[in-house]
C-alpha cells in the first residue's frame, strides 16, 4: 500500500489518563475527513500504562513506538517524525491544546507551497480560549524574544505544539537534530530555515491544559538549549546552509 497522505505524531509520557479521550476525538474527526492516515504514538518511557491505553483507543491506524527510559519530548517527536510514513506529518500534543479541527488551516498553507506550517498563538487571528498562568505567559514571551533575536527572526511563536511538515521537510528538519528537551521545536525550525525550507505561521485556537508538564526548571533549560543550537550550528552539526526557498520574510537561511 502507498504511504498515507497524513501521519499524526503524538509524543506521550505518562498520558494514560488523557490519551484515550484525545485519540477518540482525533479518530472521530478523521473519520469525517478525506485524509487517509496513520496515528503514531510515541510512548516516551511511561510508567502508567500509556502504551496499553494507546492500543485500546488508537484503532487500526495506530502505530505505537515505545522506548525506555524516558528520553524527553524532543527525542520522542524526532523518533515519531522520522518513523512516520505520511506525505504530510503533523505534530500534536496528547492534550490537544490546539484542536485537531485546526488542521485544515495548516494543510491549506502546504497546498499553497509552504514546506512547514506552524500553529501560532501570536499572529493576527489566533484565539487563546484558556490562558496559561501569568508567570508562564511572561516566561513564554521572553523565550520567544530570545528565539527571534538569536535564531529565528520573524517567527513569533515556535512553541505551540501543532506543526505540519511535508515528508521531505520532516526528514530535512529532524534528521540532524540533537536536542531531547523542550527546545526541539526551535532546533527543528532552525535547521529547516537554514536548509532553505519555507515556514509559515498560521493562527490557531489554543486552550491551556492545567496538567501541562512544562516546569520552571524545564523552561530554564530551554533557554540554555538555544545557546547549544548556535554552538552546534557553528560546529557544522546541521550541515551547510541552503538557499532561501521563499521571499516573503518567513523563510531563509539562518546565520
Amino acid at each position: 500500500m502507498s504511504p498515507p497522505p497524513l501521519s499524526i505524531v503524538i509524543p506521550a509520557f505518562n498520558e494514560a489518563g488523557r490519551l484515550p479521550k484525545s485519540l477518540a476525538h482525533v479518530r472521530d474527526w478523521l473519520s469525517e475527513s478525506p485524509y487517509r492516515h496513520e496515528i503514531v504514538v510515541v510512548d516516551d518511557g511511561s510508567t502508567d500504562g500509556t502504551a496499553e491505553a494507546a492500543r485500546q483507543a488508537g484503532g487500526e491506524a495506530l502505530v505505537l513506538l515505545r522506548h525506555q527510559p524516558n528520553r524527553g519530548k524532543g527525542y520522542a517527536v524526532r523518533r515519531g517524525m522520522l518513523a512516520a510514513t505520511g506525505e504530510r506529518r503533523l505534530i500534536t500534543d496528547a492534550d490537544l491544546s490546539t484542536p485537531i479541527e485546526e488542521l485544515p488551516r495548516l494543510m491549506s498553507e502546504l497546498d499553497h507551497g509552504a514546506d512547514i506550517a506552524i500553529g501560532s498563538r501570536a499572529v493576527a487571528g489566533a484565539r487563546i480560549e484558556v490562558h496559561q498562568p501569568a508567570y508562564r505567559e511572561a516566561m513564554g514571551r521572553v523565550f520567544n524574544r530570545v528565539v527571534q533575536g538569536l535564531l529565528l527572526p520573524g517567527l513569533k511563536d515556535t512553541q505551540c505544539g501543532f506543526k505540519l511538515f511535508t515528508a521531505r521537510a520532516a526528514e530535512v528538519s529532524f534528521r540532524t537534530c540533537r536536542l531531547d528537551g523542550f527546545s526541539f521545536d526551535v532546533e527543528a525550525l532552525y535547521v529547516a530555515r537554514r536548509r532553505g525550507l519555507r515556514i509559515v505561521e498560521v493562527p490557531v485556537v489554543w486552550r491551556n491544559d492545567e496538567a501541562s508538564r512544562v516546569s520552571l526548571g524545564g523552561g530554564g533549560a530551554a533557554f540554555v538549549d538555544l545557546l547549544r543550537i548556535r554552538l552546534l550550528a557553528g560546529r557544522g552539526a546541521y550541515g551547510a546552509a541552503g538557499v532561501s526557498a521563499g521571499t516573503d520574510g518567513e523563510s531563509g537561511p539562518s546565520t
